[in-house]
C-alpha cells in the first residue's frame, strides 16, 4: 500500500546530501590515532557541567531528538501503539506546562517493517515520521535483491526514514567501491525517504575504518550516519562518536553538504545523553542539535530523562513504575 497523504515525510531545513563520486584517495588518506582519540573522548564527561534551568532545557532538547524505538521479536501492534502514544506525549502535560514547552514530542518512532502500519496509523496527524530498520537488520546478510526490496516495501508502507545496515565485510576488506555502490543503491531505493546508514562500528576493526566508512557512506548520499544497530557487543561509544562527528565536519567543509548523526545502542542514562549532546555542539555547533541533523536511537533513555525532569520540577521522585513506556 502506498503511503497516504497523512504519512509524515522528513522535514529538513537544509538540502539533502546529494553525495559525490567516490574519492578513494581521500578515503585511503584518512587515518586516525586510536589512542589519541580515545584519550580525548575520555576527557569529555568531566567537562559537562549543566545545572538548574540550563540542565532542564538540555534534557527537554534531548527528548525532542529521540527516535523512540522498539525492535523486539515479540513486538505487537498494541505495544507499538503505546510507544507512539508516548512519542506524541513523552512527558506529563503539567510538567510540560511548568517548563513552558507544551506540545513537546520525540523526533520519530523506529520499528521493524511489520510494525510500520500500526505506527503510521497511531501517529496520524502528529507530524511524527516512522523510521524502519531495513536491509536484513541487524546483520545485513540477506540477499542483495531482498535488501533492496525491503527498503522499497517499507517506503511504500509509509516509512519516511530508512535505517539500513551496511555490509561490514566491505569495510574489513577495504573494498570502498563495493560499499559506495551498495549505499548509493540503497539511497536510490529510498526515494523520498531519508537514508540513515548504520555502520555497526563495533565490528569494523578500529577508528580509522569507522572514519573511512563514514566518508564513503556520505559520498554515496547518506542523509545520516549512525553508529550501531544496538545489537552488537559494542555499540555507541564516545571515541566512535567523536570520529564520526569529525568525519561529518570534514565532509561538510569539503562539500558544503550537511549530514546528520545518530548514536544508538547503550545510551540509556540522562548523564550519557548530555555528554553526547555537549560533544555534538562542541564539534559541529548548535545547528546540529535539531531533529533533522541529530537523533538518539533509544528505548529506555526517555524514561530516565522523564524521571530527572520530574524531580527537577516537582522536587519529588516519581513512584516506581509510574513512568512506564506504555
Amino acid at each position: 500500500m502506498a503511503a497516504g497523504p497523512d504519512a509524515a515525510l522528513p522535514q529538513l531545513a537544509h538540502a539533502r546530501n546529494p553525495g559525490l563520486p567516490l574519492d578513494v584517495g581521500w578515503v585511503r588518506a584518512t587515518r586516525l590515532n586510536d589512542p589519541a582519540v580515545i584519550r580525548q573522548a575520555a576527557a569529555l564527561p568531566a567537562r559537562v557541567a549543566l545545572t538548574g534551568n540550563t540542565r532542564i532545557a538540555w534534557l527537554l532538547k534531548a527528548v525532542s531528538l529521540i527516535d523512540l524505538t522498539t525492535l523486539a521479536g515479540d513486538d505487537t501492534p498494541g505495544r507499538v501503539r503505546r510507544l507512539c502514544a508516548k512519542a506524541r506525549h513523552p512527558l506529563r502535560a503539567d510538567i510540560l506546562g511548568a517548563v513552558g514547552v507544551p506540545g513537546l514530542t520525540t523526533a520519530a518512532v523506529c520499528v521493524y517493517h511489520e510494525m510500520i502500519a500500526p505506527a503510521v496509523d497511531a501517529l496520524k496527524g502528529s507530524g511524527l515520521p516512522v523510521a524502519a530498520v531495513s536491509t536484513g537488520f541487524p546483520t545485513g546478510l540477506s540477499p542483495y535483491a531482498t535488501r533492496l526490496a525491503e527498503i522499497k516495501a517499507s517506503v511504500a508502507a509509509g516509512a519516511a526514514e530508512i535505517d539500513i545496515v551496511i555490509s561490514r565485510r566491505h569495510v574489513l576488506l577495504g573494498d570502498w567501491q563495493a560499499l559506495y555502490d551498495e549505499v548509493a543503491a540503497f539511497r536510490t531505493a529510498c526515494g523520498p525517504a531519508h537514508l540513515k546508514t548504520i555502520l555497526a562500528t563495533g565490528e569494523l576493526g578500529g577508528l580509522t575504518n569507522v572514519a573511512r566508512a563514514s566518508l564513503v557512506c556520505m559520498m554515496a548520499g547518506a542523509d545520516f550516519i549512525k553508529t550501531s544497530t544496538g545489537k552488537e557487543a559494542v555499540n555507541a561509544t564516545l571515541p566512535v562518536g567523536l570520529t564520526m562527528l569529525r568525519a561529518i565536519r570534514a565532509y561538510g567543509d569539503a562539500t558544503g553538504h550537511r549530514v546528520g548523526f545518530k548514536p544508538a545502542g547503550g545510551i540509556s542514562k540522562t548523564g550519557d545523553a548530555l555528554v553526547w549532546l555537549w560533544m555534538l555542539k562542541r564539534e559541529l555547533g548548535a545547528r546540529w542539535m535539531e531533529p533533522d541533523l541529530f537523533r538518539f536511537g533509544a528505548s529506555s533513555l526517555l524514561g530516565d530523562i522523564e524521571r530527572q525532569i520530574e524531580v527537577a520540577v516537582t522536587g519529588v521522585p516519581a513512584p516506581a513504575g509510574r513512568l512506564a513506556m506504555g
